[in-house]
């Protein structure tokens, strides 16, 4: 026996509720259903063939595109369902608006949850390349300032999803400005501190394991956070520097440095004869020629002291590391002494003359 549609139809309409007939109701219950199967059929189907190309693909994008997808939870699904739905039917103003309000508010909640999870994948993208770079290097600010800006998306989402809900946001905009000159007023220093570390972080003077030197206090940075920076000294304790006295004060990089000058003064006794004087600096040379990583600028006999023949020796290390120059030091300072030793050249030290009076 064939349905006759229009029967149906004819006896749906025939029968009212609430200000809408049956068919009414009918048609919003398949509009209701039919969205809600169509956005689960694409999760489950399209969906998962996404994801299978994605696992084939070598960029990323395509996985921070699927986790914006998979954060889509039935909510999304019933209240996009709901909203098309009820458009079909007559219902109270109260209602309506409710269900306005209840779509702008997940749209919203959605879309600050979609920009935070971009948020956070050029976050792990950009820590994953600095630790690639740099296995020392100190992630804690990109954390906090990844923290900052969901933040300030999830402050400034609240305020779009108020202003779309009809709520006057001005006076609310306007407390929270003077409110934040005065958290402000309070927590300069704080506040100082952190613009400070955001100079350190994209100036980039220094990182985790340079070997700095500010004032009198020097050592290896440990750790750059964002109000502080903590140095571990040569005598083994470690300091604790504010971001805003490092940015403000001059700091001396030793890791950064290529290669080391070094002046070296050199004596001799005034009874050392002039051939003698005038082999040093070939000796000298030759003692350069045999260490390894140093580059000799020049020897020159400087002047007559108090109690020994002046020279002076320029040479350079090449390289910034503070041991290897000790060792390079040590080396030249013993083959010098041999040297001399063997010409039996000797060092000068303080002395003094008497004359007395017959």
């Amino acid at each position: 026996m064939a349905l006759d549609y229009a029967s149906i139809r004819t006896g749906l309409e025939a029968t009212s509720y609430l200000g809408n007939t049956m068919y009414d109701y009918v048609l919003f219950l398949l509009i209701f259903a039919g969205i809600t199967l169509a956005l689960k059929m694409f999760e489950l189907s399209i969906f998962s063939i996404i994801k299978k190309l994605a696992k084939k693909s070598k960029t990323k994008l395509d996985d921070m595109l699927i986790d914006i997808f998979e954060s889509l939870r039935w909510p999304f699904f019933f209240f996009i369902a709901l909203y098309f739905a009820i458009k079909t039917i007559s219902v109270h103003e109260l209602i309506n608006k409710g269900v306005d309000a209840i779509i702008v508010i997940t749209l919203g909640y959605y879309t600050i949850k979609s920009l935070n999870t971009i948020i956070t994948f050029f976050s792990r993208k950009e820590i994953k390349k600095r630790q690639k770079e740099d296995k020392k290097t100190d992630i804690s600010f990109l954390k906090v300032m990844t923290t900052i800006v969901k933040g300030v998306v999830w402050v400034i989402g609240a305020m779009f999803i108020l202003q779309n809900l009809g709520i006057e946001i001005t006076p609310l905009i306007a407390s929270v400005g003077i409110g934040g000159i005065a958290i402000a007023f309070a927590l300069q220093n704080i506040l100082s501190d952190l613009f400070s570390s955001f100079s350190i972080y994209f100036d980039k003077p220094f990182g985790i394991g340079d070997f700095i030197v500010i004032g009198s206090d020097m050592g290896n940075v440990e750790h750059i956070g964002i109000k502080t920076t903590r140095i571990k000294t040569l005598q083994g304790q470690e300091l604790i520097v504010s971001n805003t006295e490092l940015t403000s004060t001059r700091v001396n990089n030793y890791k950064r440095m290529e290669k080391r000058r070094i002046v070296v003064p050199l004596g001799v006794v005034y009874q050392t004869s002039s051939k003698k004087l005038e082999r040093i600096p070939k000796m000298i040379n030759d003692v350069f020629k045999t260490v390894k990583g140093v580059t000799l600028d020049r020897v020159h006999f400087k002047s007559y002291g108090d109690f020994s023949l002046n020279f002076e020796i320029v040479y350079y290390v090449n390289t910034g590391d503070y041991l290897k120059y000790m060792d390079a030091n040590q080396e030249i300072n013993l083959k010098i002494f041999k040297a001399f030793e063997k010409e039996k050249i000797g060092f000068a030290y303080p002395t003094q003359t008497v004359f007395l009076e017959k």
